[in-house]
């Protein structure tokens, strides 16, 4: 069961990583998603965790395939 204090600590997290998204701190942000999904596995930080992940693949193909 999740508390309510876990959910507001994850939508905190995951407004923190849309931050970090927006400015390019791609393993920040990444960072950040992986604790708030750590923490409510039905916040938003899930889907956008994914789609980091896709971002990443495309433009970052170095990070993947060193």
């Amino acid at each position: 069961m999740i508390t309510e204090q876990q959910k507001r600590e994850a939508q905190r997290l995951y407004e923190e990583g849309n931050v970090c998204r927006k400015s390019q701190k791609w393993a920040e942000a990444q960072n950040l998603y992986e604790q708030a999904a750590a923490l409510d596995p039905t916040s938003p930080a899930v889907a956008a965790r994914e789609m980091l992940h896709q971002i990443m693949e495309y433009r970052c193909k170095e990070y993947y395939n060193p």
